[in-house]
């Protein structure tokens, strides 16, 4: 049991009906699924759903205290009973994650936090700095957008960063199972709505910025973008940041940690040079050194220059924490993340690949970077997501047809579509350009068609699915992992 006081003690309110004095809570919801007797509900206003609406309805399942943000209709009975204390507060979800971090103890207190934040490059760069940690001897959490991992146990996420109340209870799930550091991905939409509020990040990271998440639900320009990405470095006691991204300064207004830099042009911190591009036939890979306030030489089994800044943030993270070059190069050769240019060895005469590149702006950074290796050919196969923008499609298949040199077009989660529609608006954006493409609807005919029809130097790239083990056919997720298909092919083909 908790007392009310303790819950609300870092949490400015005030009290509309009953009183906090010796009331103890069960539980911190959020959830009406999850009321019980002598629950705090938190009255959460969402885009869709409104918590404040169901106030009778949590009071009348036991709940002992409602936190509210706005006015809420309660029985005459609920408001003469005394049962029922109800506090205001000005935001809810800033309230939640304080009252969260009190429910659990604040278990951040006790771990090493670190949140990377940025619009590319925050898996990757999670990834990379807990092999590092772990290679150091750390016992190392992950929060992030493919999954939650506490020691052998591994959650599949649904959000990049979790609400805050399930983020500290990860927190202190780890601090049970001995884990001394944690390391997650913080997205604008997360600092935006206050799911990281209630402790401070001891290092703060920022990758890069470029125009997404603006439209409906998400924020409402770049501008807004940019101030949430920055509330990081408010909320951080050391900020380590891409120096060579144009916006860095907005992003530092108003931070009130120490700051570091790094990046590929003078006058950062920690500047990479001598990048070397590694073709090994099976794998591609980037070589570099560094100077400044580490001066050494590295090499990561993952292709292209902004692998090289995903390596930096984790290098300028880990020297913090005492972790030696060496135990750094390890991690970065052995390293590999699900979905995120992941190589798949399956001849040595051409490189195959996965990537989650989903967007006109992700699969022309990842191909535009493959480029740079002077494949024999650069074979993209690639689908569209059903249900959703259509001009999505003109885009990534414009960009595909400009950029590959063959195009195999086919199905990715087409919801509650057609799979040909979706293909035929890819082939318009393809035909826009003189890129060659064949369109295969079936994902394992179209991958098999691929491998089948590579050439020596080719590098065949699987974009879209990325680390998801499944494909959405009207409202059922079907298993379909990449992985799986492609052992499939290889053992069909033996």
């Amino acid at each position: 049991m908790n007392r009310l006081d303790d819950l609300l003690a870092e949490t400015e309110y005030s009290v509309i009906q009953g009183d906090t004095d010796g009331v103890e809570i069960t539980d911190v919801v959020m959830d009406t699924r999850k009321l019980i007797p002598g629950c705090l509900f938190v009255c959460i206003s969402g885009a869709n759903f409104d918590g404040h609406t169901f106030a009778e309805e949590a009071a009348a399942k036991g709940a002992r205290v409602l936190v509210t943000e706005k006015d809420v209709t309660l029985s005459d009975e609920a408001k003469r009973s005394g049962a029922v204390t109800v506090v205001r507060v000005e935001d809810t979800r800033k309230a939640l994650a304080y009252i969260s971090a009190a429910y659990y103890d604040y278990p951040a207190d006790r771990l090493t936090t670190i949140g990377v934040t940025g619009t590319k490059g925050k898996t990757t760069t999670t990834y990379l700095i807990k092999e590092m940690l772990e290679n150091a001897g750390h016992k190392v959490g992950l929060v992030g957008t493919i999954e939650t991992v506490i020691g052998d146990t591994h959650i599949p996420s649904l959000n990049t960063t979790p609400e805050s109340l399930l983020l500290q209870k990860y927190f202190a799930d780890m601090v049970r199972a001995g884990i001394d550091s944690v390391v997650m991905e913080v997205s604008s939409q997360a600092l935006m709505l206050h799911r990281t509020d209630g402790f401070v990040f001891d290092y703060g990271v920022f990758t890069n910025i470029s125009p997404d998440h603006i439209g409906a639900n998400e924020h409402r320009d770049f501008d807004d973008y940019l101030h949430c990405k920055s509330l990081l470095f408010r909320q951080c006691r050391v900020g380590l940041l891409n120096g060579d991204d144009g916006h860095i300064g907005d992003i530092l207004d108003g931070a009130t940690c120490e700051s570091e830099t790094f990046g590929l042009n003078d006058g950062n911190d920690i500047r990479a040079y001598d990048i070397e591009l590694i073709n090994g036939g099976s794998y591609l890979g980037v070589a570099f050194k560094t100077e400044g306030l580490i001066d050494d030489s590295f090499r990561c089994d993952m292709p292209g220059r902004f692998t090289v800044y995903n390596a930096l943030c984790a290098i300028s993270v880990c020297r913090h924490m005492d972790v030696t070059a060496d135990q750094m190069n390890a991690a970065l050769k052995t390293a590999r993340v699900k979905g995120r240019i992941e190589m798949i060895e399956v001849s040595p005469d051409y490189t195959l690949m996965i990537d989650y590149a989903h967007n006109a702006m992700a699969l022309e950074s990842l191909l535009t970077t493959l480029k740079e290796y002077e494949p024999g050919r650069l074979v993209t196969v690639f689908g569209c997501g059903g249900n959703r923008s259509r001009d999505r499609r003109f885009e990534m298949g414009e960009v595909s047809g400009r950029l590959s040199d063959f195009t195999v077009i086919t199905s990715d989660n087409p919801r509650f579509e057609e799979p040909q529609a979706i293909l035929d608006d890819i082939e318009t954006g393809i035909q826009r350009t003189d890129g060659k493409y064949i369109k295969i609807i079936d994902r394992k005919e179209a991958i098999a068609y691929a491998m089948n029809n590579a050439k020596k130097g080719d590098v065949v790239i699987l974009a879209g699915k990325g680390h998801e083990d499944y494909q959405e056919i009207k409202g059922v997720k079907h298993p379909m992992d990449e992985r799986v298909l492609i052992r499939e092919i290889l053992s069909e083909t033996c």
